[in-house]
């Protein structure tokens, strides 16, 4: 079983920094795809950043610019580098993998707030 463990999140003041991590059980060569979704109190799962296994990225709207996603595959772990963070980024940031026949995994879940 695949186990996702996302680290990093935390309290920050809106203009500052945080890269969160996923570090994945296995290799993370054998997932299509991975990224970072979240979760805000009332509001439905959403995405955040994919990178995929050839590295390309993709990001929403709402982050565009201001977040990076990346991948160290000796690692195994994806980060997602988040920068000029506003109110609006507060949320549950959860680790996403993707891979065939069609299975996803999750992780735990790692808190990010930004205050004022």
């Amino acid at each position: 079983q695949v186990q996702l463990v996302e680290s990093g999140g935390g309290l920050v003041q809106a203009g500052g920094s945080l890269r969160l991590s996923c570090a994945a059980s296995g290799s993370i060569e054998t997932f299509n795809n991975m990224g970072w979704y979240r979760q805000a109190p009332g509001k439905p799962r959403g995405l955040v950043a994919t990178i995929t296994r050839g590295g390309s990225t993709n990001y929403a709207d709402s982050v565009k610019g201001r977040f990076t996603i990346s991948r160290d595959n000796a690692k195994n772990t994806i980060y997602l580098q988040m920068n000029s963070l506003t109110p609006e980024d507060t949320a549950k940031y959860y680790c996403n993998a993707f891979r065939l026949p069609p299975v996803t995994y999750w992780g735990q879940g790692t808190q990010v707030t930004v205050s004022l």
